[in-house]
């Protein structure tokens, strides 16, 4: 891990915070390490995430559980909701350009991102503040009701109260729907009011970034060189990611630090060049590793169907860590559990030396993940159930029911229940050997079977379940 200050002596109770799975922290100036010994109640620390999908994973998780570290020091985690820039899409990691997301989409993947993250970091608000970046990025000329909809507004002459009413999309009537629905009114203190970007304030940030700056960057010129195009819009992706930055620097008096993926470090440096030029003290920028995906080679991604889902069950998560390659233990240990620094070092000397088997340390990896996201007692059940069902050759008792008709071919219901992808696939996993009755012990060979009684499946290594025919 790559520091800005690392020749600087560390409180040895803080080691663990800023080094356990990060990649880099760039604090040259030493101000947020200061602040985090000395005031670490005072400290605001930003987490921005587009809601590009409905689904949060380990990966995720990552970043998360470092976010509840430190809040439990006492920190307050801002959660900015990208709902503006999810219409932008950032391109990092992308060779071509990212299809726009609905409002309908980001609405729904955003309650999604707000019931999952419960699940990890504090949500109280003495620790925790949420908000849309749409509260800066909107204005009062974009507030729309519904035709005929009334504002209404209380004054006091003389000690009478009364209500004067205005058309809602009157500029009277969008500065009080305007007011009424900021964030940043309604569910915070803040010391300087309503922070709102328009033209010039977003051209006088883009005064302060070269554009050689911008199109430096490794993945816009690896495009360019490929022939691919390059837009505008997300050229300025990162300049509008540090003005969430700066947005919260002014709502809170400061945004210590901001914290990603390594994929994201040039983004989250942009944002200490955009606080500078607002004269805020730059925001320190914690990096960290990116979780490597079940298959070994690329990160964790829903889209490379390698991740294992905070939404997963417990035996759907248990059984998922059981599959991942051994040489990918240790780093499962570090970045998806909280067994401490010392323990981490006993299980890699242990594996290493051939005095814990990888199965031994994945079943304890399985029973520390699953423990955090549905508790012990279901940690301990998933565990019992792989143990009977692959260890012991026992079928589950629990197994998930489809209905279907008599007659109707096995892999045209599989794919309609969502247990395979395609007809293709079933076939490739009846080829293989990979779909087997239970009942019998016998492998399902014809890849056009259909169905006429009862069957319980396994499909794949871990997918269980019994079709009922009716």
């Amino acid at each position: 891990m790559k520091t800005g200050n690392e020749n600087k002596k560390r409180d040895p109770g803080l080691h663990d915070l800023l080094t356990r799975g990060v990649e880099t922290l760039i604090d040259p100036e030493g101000v947020f390490e200061q602040k985090l010994s000395r005031q670490p109640d005072k400290l605001v620390i930003k987490l921005g995430a587009d809601p590009s999908s409905s689904d949060l994973h380990l990966g995720h998780a990552v970043i998360l559980r470092k976010l509840r570290q430190f809040q439990d020091h006492g920190a307050r985690v801002v959660f900015i909701l990208g709902d503006f820039t999810a219409r932008i899409g950032d391109p990092t990691g992308k060779d071509k350009t990212r299809p726009e997301l609905s409002t309908k989409e980001i609405e729904k993947n955003l309650e999604s991102y707000r019931n999952q993250i419960g699940k990890i970091i504090r949500t109280d608000p003495a620790v925790f503040t949420a908000i849309r970046n749409s509260d800066w990025y909107t204005n009062v000329t974009d507030m729309q009701a519904p035709a005929g909809t009334i504002v209404k507004v209380a004054v006091e002459n003389n000690g009478i109260k009364t209500e004067i009413p205005f058309d809602a999309n009157s500029f009277i009537g969008k500065a009080i729907l305007y007011e009424q629905s900021r964030m940043q009114v309604k569910d915070m203190k803040h010391k300087t009011g309503i922070v709102a970007i328009t033209i010039r304030t977003f051209f006088e940030t883009l005064r302060r970034i070269t554009h050689q700056r911008l199109i430096d960057r490794d993945m816009f010129t690896e495009r360019l060189s490929k022939g691919g195009e390059l837009y505008l819009h997300e050229m300025l992706y990162p300049v509008m990611q540090a003005i969430d930055s700066a947005a919260l620097g002014f709502i809170f008096g400061s945004c210590d630090l901001e914290i990603g993926g390594t994929d994201q470090t040039f983004n989250m440096l942009i944002g200490r060049d955009v606080m500078r030029g607002n004269n805020q003290t730059p925001q320190a920028v914690m990096s960290m590793r990116i979780l490597t995906g079940l298959d070994g080679k690329e990160k964790m991604s829903k889209s490379l169907d390698n991740c294992i889902s905070i939404n997963d069950g417990p035996d759907e998560m248990y059984g998922k860590t059981m599959s991942i390659p051994d040489t990918l233990i240790p780093e499962y240990f570090e970045l998806a559990t909280y067994v401490p620094a010392s323990v981490l070092e006993q299980i890699t000397r242990d594996l290493s030396s051939g005095k814990l088997h990888p199965k031994d340390a994945k079943m304890r990896l399985g029973k520390e993940i699953v423990a955090i996201y549905h508790g012990e007692k279901a940690a301990k059940f998933a565990q019992e159930n792989f143990i009977n069902t692959f260890s012991r050759k026992e079928i589950p008792s629990d197994l998930k029911e489809i209905k279907a008709k008599k007659g109707d071919l096995l892999g045209k219901v599989l794919k309609e229940a969502g247990l395979v992808p395609s007809l293709s696939q079933f076939k490739r996993l009846v080829t293989e050997g990979a779909v087997e009755n239970l009942e019998t012990g016998k492998k399902i060979t014809d890849p056009n079977l259909k169905i006429e009684n009862r069957l319980k499946l396994r499909v794949g290594k871990k997918d269980f379940f019994s079709i009922i025919v009716f």
